[in-house]
């Protein structure tokens, strides 16, 4: 068990018969009253993000997920293979357990997955990834003093917003929890 006056942003918790990852904590000590955490949650299993309050001092069972890193390997119809690389042990996805890491997810990287006593709950992405631009529209000499944005298609079918400078087969380093252009690579 853990105090909620622990929390740390991605600690793992167990409420309601589920497992929880801490997105955002914050501790609030009205004048008149008891002192409670305001807390903002991801559902591991469904991804749902839930607010909840919790009472100061409340304790509450702490979730040990195991991260193991694995290698992507394809695709086959609504299935995606993922391979350990120490033991070679395979394991294959549900394109609905994993629908919006695969936006970011291309082949041989490795990624962690994120098992709960034995249930595969889905795959942690690294912070950035980089990307290959296949589609955008061609960037005009002079647009770049506007500090404007322009659609771009990369390799995984992702379309998000780049700067005009931007050209197709140009690799973007692109943020993984937001989906926004960082930089080239």
């Amino acid at each position: 068990m853990i105090s909620v006056n622990d929390f740390k942003t991605g600690l793992t918790i167990e409420v309601d018969n589920d497992v929880w990852q801490v997105l955002d904590f914050q501790h609030v000590k009205p004048g008149k009253g008891a002192a409670f955490v305001r807390s903002k949650l991801r559902n591991l299993r469904n991804g749902n993000i839930a607010e909840k309050t919790f009472r100061g001092g409340e304790k509450v069972g702490k979730a040990h997920v195991e991260h193991k890193k694995m290698q992507y390997l394809y695709a086959s119809g609504d299935s995606h293979a993922f391979m350990d690389t120490n033991t070679y042990e395979q394991i294959e996805l549900q394109t609905s357990q994993i629908e919006h890491e695969l936006k970011f997810i291309k082949e041989n990287m490795e990624v962690a997955i994120i098992a709960y006593e034995g249930e595969i709950l889905g795959v942690e992405l690294p912070n950035n990834v980089e990307l290959e631009v296949v589609e955008t529209e061609p960037g005009i000499k002079g647009d770049t003093a506007s500090g404007g944005t322009k659609p771009a298609t990369l390799e995984t079918g992702l379309t998000i917003q780049v700067p005009f400078f931007i050209n197709k087969g140009d690799v973007l380093i692109v943020s993984t929890s937001d989906g926004k252009y960082m930089s080239r690579a």
